[in-house]
C-alpha cells in the first residue's frame, strides 16, 4: 500500500463519515418530519441513538483528519505511543489508527 492509495482511502472515508454526520444532523433536526403527532413521537425516540452515532462519527472524522496530517508529516506508519512501525495489515483494516496493536490494547484497558 503506497501513500497515494492511503490518502485516497482516507479522503474517501472522510467524505463518507462527513456525509453520515450530515445525515444524522438532518435526522436529529427532524427535517421533513410528518405532521402526525404520534409519528413525530416515534421519530423523536431515536434521538439518543442518533446523538451517540453522531458523536462516534465525529470522533472517527477527527481520527481520519489526524491520519491525513500524519501522512503529510511522514509519521503515518509509526505508532504515536511507542514509535514502532504499525503493521501494514493493521493500517489496511484501520487506516486512521495512530497506534500499534500493543499500544492500542494498553490505551483501551
Amino acid at each position: 500500500m503506497d501513500e497515494k492509495d492511503i490518502k485516497k482511502k482516507l479522503i474517501a472515508l472522510k467524505k463518507e463519515v462527513t456525509h453520515r454526520i450530515n445525515s444524522i444532523d438532518r435526522d436529529i433536526r427532524h427535517e421533513g418530519m410528518t405532521a402526525d403527532w404520534s409519528e413525530q413521537a416515534s421519530e423523536r425516540e431515536n434521538d439518543e441513538v442518533l446523538e451517540s452515532l453522531g458523536n462516534s462519527s465525529e470522533q472517527e472524522l477527527e481520527m481520519i483528519k489526524f491520519a491525513l496530517h500524519r501522512l503529510k508529516n511522514g509519521t503515518y506508519f509509526r505508532c504515536e505511543e511507542c514509535g514502532e512501525d504499525i503493521p501494514t495489515a493493521r493500517l489496511e483494516l484501520l487506516p486512521f489508527t495512530a497506534y500499534c496493536v500493543n499500544c492500542a490494547e494498553k490505551i483501551e484497558s
